[in-house]
């Protein structure tokens, strides 16, 4: 019994197969011109329509047509009243033709409850999505520190923390930026930062679980400018977002006493973050499923068929 999943994110197109035990992806960045960070609108929902039916291809090589027994899709960022993107719009249309095509049931979640079930997955930690327990989904656009609980067989995740203003991802793509490298530039960044020798850091102030990283930004900008290679301004960067996120993960664990943490999202697959945070012991998606993907949305809607 498979379940179908699309996801069209702002960065990546994506089609996955589920079947209750093992599954499928098959992913695709988005097109960017050299320079630019990210694309219009317009831009992203044209690339997916275009990528989709090549990755639909390679997926369904390997799949029954009659094995296939429900359709998922992710319809906007988060779950969340007024989230929306019109990029999302691609995987809502070839989701419901394919689901209308075979006569089978349509789930709608959000991309980011995609990510928390993709991270679960991926970690062989499928019983957190039955018992509360904290997220951080980093990703391009998104910093958030999330309180996830049950919601039937999906969660549902309410926002408890992270960035006041620009996300971990558009800091990493923005030194990406400085530094000349292609976008988006987090695999880039974080070869880079294996180099580097300096370990100094710029403390983000953090009192909560909320912090600010556009001042950082200015610090890069300054780290660099001040003679710094490449290396060593990567190794920057990606040091003091780790260590904000490791304090607010600090200070909600606090908070919510006895919680573990998963960390899912593009920038959750960080090597140097991976590497800060392991004194508390986070669920971390493997790498491929930390970045955009359409298996986490195949994972909840395997799950929403049986409730």
């Amino acid at each position: 019994m498979n379940v179908i999943g699309f996801d069209t994110s702002n960065y990546t197109t994506s089609i996955a197969c589920y079947d209750g035990i093992r599954g499928e992806n098959c992913s695709q960045l988005l097109p960017v011109k050299e320079g630019q960070l990210g694309l219009r609108q317009s831009d992203a929902l044209f690339a997916h329509i275009k990528s989709l039916p090549e990755l639909s291809g390679r997926l369904f090589s390997n799949v029954d047509p009659e094995s296939i027994a429900a359709v998922a899709v992710s319809t906007r960022p988060r779950a969340v009243k007024g989230s929306y993107m019109p990029c999302f719009l691609a995987g809502i249309a070839q989701a419901t033709l394919l689901s209308d095509a075979l006569h089978v049931p349509l789930f709608e979640v959000s991309h980011q409850q995609g990510h928390v079930a993709a991270a679960l997955w991926s970690a062989d930690r499928m019983d957190l999505m039955d018992v509360p327990h904290l997220a951080w989904h980093l990703s391009g656009g998104t910093t958030e520190l999330l309180l996830v609980e049950p919601d039937g067989r999906n969660v549902k995740a309410i926002k408890i923390g992270g960035t006041t203003d620009i996300s971990a991802g558009q800091l990493i793509d923005r030194t990406g930026q400085l530094l000349h490298l292609p976008f988006p530039s987090g695999k880039h960044i974080d070869a880079l930062s294996t180099e580097a020798v300096d370990k100094s850091v710029f403390k983000v102030k953090c009192p909560g679980t909320e912090f600010s990283l556009s001042g950082l930004q200015n610090k890069v900008e300054q780290y660099h400018a001040a003679g710094q290679n490449p290396a060593e301004t990567a190794a920057y960067a990606l040091r003091c977002v780790a260590n904000a996120v490791l304090t607010a993960t600090q200070n909600a664990q606090k908070m919510y006493p006895g919680m573990e943490v998963v960390l899912s999202g593009g920038v959750a697959s960080n090597s140097m973050l991976r590497e800060i945070m392991a004194p508390l012991k986070p669920v971390f998606a493997q790498p491929r499923f930390s970045t955009d993907n359409a298996m986490g949305v195949a994972v909840l809607g395997h799950r929403l068929l049986e409730e």
